[in-house]
């Protein structure tokens, strides 16, 4: 009986554990993809050719970084 109670237990943490690393790893990913990835591939297109396409995407991200957070 203490095994199974142990054992619920031990799921329900290791659980909690799992989501709040999964979480984690979430925002990180987002704020690497903002600050990495993200320029990268901007200055990618412009040195590519793609100027037309790089342009308007830069002013729909500086528009979206500048808009303040209502949450």
């Amino acid at each position: 009986m203490i095994t199974i109670i142990s054992l619920v237990l031990f799921f329900i943490i290791f659980g909690k554990i799992m989501i709040f690393a999964l979480k984690l790893g979430w925002g990180i990913l987002k704020i690497a993809a903002y600050l990495i990835f993200l320029p990268a591939v901007i200055l990618l297109m412009i040195f590519g050719g793609l100027l037309y396409i790089a342009i308007p995407l830069l002013i729909l991200v500086g528009l979206i970084t500048m808009t303040p957070k209502i949450c």
